[in-house]
């Protein structure tokens, strides 16, 4: 009888401690922790933000950024920018997803290097992405399955190229807007 008793008791504390980290995950706080934790040293990471934080005020806002970089056609609207991280072969780059009725962009927060310019000098240059949205065969979310806190949104384009964005402050806004913008996409056929 103490045997049962005691699964009994190990279950309900089971229970409790996976109800307990599952709001833990869904907190702000703990979002923001995780983005911030996915740069590759904290200070770097924080200074990156600080930086982007400054020039999305120079700018005059996130639209300004979006429209500067990417350009905007006749009808586009913005639907929302988030910052986030691309996954690549090199490591998560950190940048801003814009997410709009014509287009998905990603700009990274920081310069890259590239090999070498026509003079023979290496360049520094945004990594940036730009994909349609009528090219985008289909977005997914997924979790870590041993981290369920830590989301990703999959994009599957028209060639089978796959795009993995993470480490959103706030996912389930992004995954909602880049719906929205499929969904429009089908709906207008832009």
């Amino acid at each position: 009888m103490t045997n049962a008793g005691t699964e009994d008791e190990d279950l309900e504390k089971s229970r409790k401690t996976k109800k307990h980290q599952g709001r833990k995950t869904n907190t702000f706080a703990f979002r923001v922790r995780d983005h911030v934790r996915m740069g590759p040293k904290l200070s770097e990471t924080v200074k990156g933000k600080l930086k982007l934080g400054a020039k999305i005020i120079q700018k005059g806002g996130r639209e300004n950024i979006f429209k500067e970089v990417f350009g905007k056609m006749d009808g586009e609207k913005l639907l929302k920018a988030s910052q986030c991280y691309l996954s690549t072969t090199a490591g998560p780059i950190a940048g801003i997803l814009f997410i709009s009725t014509q287009k998905v962009a990603f700009c990274s927060d920081r310069s890259i290097t590239l090999p070498t310019s026509p003079n023979g000098h290496p360049i520094r240059k945004p990594y940036k992405v730009v994909i349609p949205t009528n090219k985008i065969k289909e977005a997914k979310e997924s979790e870590n399955m041993e981290k369920p806190g830590q989301k990703y949104i999959q994009m599957v384009t028209d060639d089978d190229f796959e795009f993995w964005f993470m480490g959103f402050v706030r996912y389930e806004k992004a995954f909602d807007n880049l719906r929205k913008a499929l969904s429009l996409f089908k709906t207008n056929n832009f």
